[in-house]
């Protein structure tokens, strides 16, 4: 739907050019000039791009005006397929972080010092020094954005990019333990108390490197079964705006694995929550204790209005608690399993947290053992053409190296 151009009009009372646009009167200067068309001109085009109508100078602007200027355009920009992606969530985190801090300080008086005080306060958190990078760059990058439109001096962006990032070993702040990859035995552990939908996930992506996200959108009509091996074409992927393509290959046992979830509609998506809640349902009716002529028959305790069915996508985030609901079940605390919840202690509760938090596994795990092995086998260039890497010094954050191949060169050469 086309917005609605405003129009040129003339104020009598004052021999001015006028526009009015979203209820504000904009003066435009001596009415049928060549200055008020040019004027008229450069405010419908702001219109209708959604830029800041207003053309005087804010040499004032208050960080928190700031923002709410920065998120509605981060809102219209960091949309993939008609929906904001997770990049917004973590931009609402820190920018909240930034407001609550220096909400009510201009912008153009923001230097260094402030952004490293900033920084120091999420030291002192005790929040990783990953996370405090990211959150400092998504802070300049809005910044940044503030200069391109005109709302902040050049040089306060310039200052901000003279702070550079947190090294390790040079901060105080907590580092991450590195990603390793998931051993195979514990994920062969985890698979029987995984729903058959969930566990044909994790199967798939081991086998073919896949990211998570990957994974939870693979669609029929997304693989290209034409040849010996197929090619899996996501609709969207992690380095789709920088223009890079994403083929993953699909071998026997990965087609294996697909075979049962490619007889449906080939727009649906081959892994469902909704499956998996189907399946889980005729797995405790086929367990069931009582007759069916006593107690509830299948069909009749379902809630009329649920607040939340299961839906037709994984998401990451679904995936990995379902992941995480079955680690806790493949390996249960040795003691504080057999005590309900409400009557553990806060060192018991703490105690279970760190027991559960030690052998829980995350999905992401998978994509560095798939690496692991095929660099070992295949070297590491098949490693970063398998894993859709544009360079192999990315590929070597997700393979370790094989350290048996040292032993065996060391025993050898001396």
């Amino acid at each position: 739907m086309h917005k609605r151009v405003p129009t040129y009009r003339n104020h009598k009372a004052s021999g001015q050019a006028i526009v009015e646009i979203n209820g504000r009167h904009f003066y435009l200067g001596k009415y049928d000039s060549p200055e008020s068309h040019e004027a008229y001109r450069r405010k419908i085009a702001a219109y209708l791009s959604q830029q800041e109508l207003d053309d005087t100078p804010l040499p004032s602007l208050r960080i928190d005006r700031l923002i709410l200027k920065y998120f509605k355009f981060a809102k219209t920009y960091y949309v993939r397929n008609g929906k904001q992606t997770e990049e917004i969530v973590a931009l609402r985190i820190a920018l909240k972080r930034l407001r609550k801090m220096y909400g009510s300080t201009e912008a153009a008086k923001f230097g260094p010092k402030a952004f490293k005080t900033f920084r120091e306060s999420m030291i002192q958190e005790g929040l990783s020094r990953k996370y405090i990078n990211d959150t400092t760059g998504r802070i300049k990058r809005m910044f940044k954005w503030g200069v391109a439109e005109e709302l902040i001096p050049p040089a306060v962006f310039q200052a901000l990019t003279a702070v550079p990032g947190l090294r390790k070993g040079r901060s105080g702040a907590k580092e991450t333990e590195k990603i390793l990859p998931v051993p195979d035995d514990v994920v062969d552990a985890t698979l029987p108390f995984l729903t058959e939908v969930v566990a044909d996930m994790v199967r798939l992506q081991r086998l073919a490197g896949m990211r998570p996200a990957e994974v939870c959108i693979l669609r029929p009509s997304d693989i290209d079964r034409s040849g010996e091996v197929w090619t899996y074409v996501p609709q969207w992927h992690k380095t789709e705006h920088a223009d890079k393509e994403r083929l993953i290959p699909l071998g026997p046992k990965c087609q294996e694995i697909l075979q049962k979830y490619l007889d449906r509609n080939p727009d649906d998506y081959c892994f469902r929550p909704c499956d998996s809640e189907r399946q889980r349902r005729a797995e405790r009716h086929a367990n069931r204790q009582t007759p069916l002529q006593y107690g509830n028959r299948p069909g009749t305790s379902v809630t009329t209005l649920p607040k939340r069915t299961a839906g037709e996508k994984y998401n990451t985030a679904s995936y990995r608690r379902a992941i995480q609901r079955a680690c806790d079940k493949a390996f249960p605390h040795p003691t504080l399993l057999k005590k309900r919840t409400l009557e553990l202690t806060a060192q018991e509760c703490n105690e279970l947290q760190e027991w559960r938090s030690e052998h829980r596994w995350a999905p992401n795990r998978l994509r560095h053992s798939a690496a692991t092995e095929i660099r070992r086998k295949f070297g590491l260039e098949a490693a970063q053409v398998v894993l859709g890497h544009s360079a192999a010094n990315v590929t070597q954050i997700y393979a370790e190296k094989d350290f048996a191949l040292a032993v065996r060169v060391a025993r050898e050469v001396g």
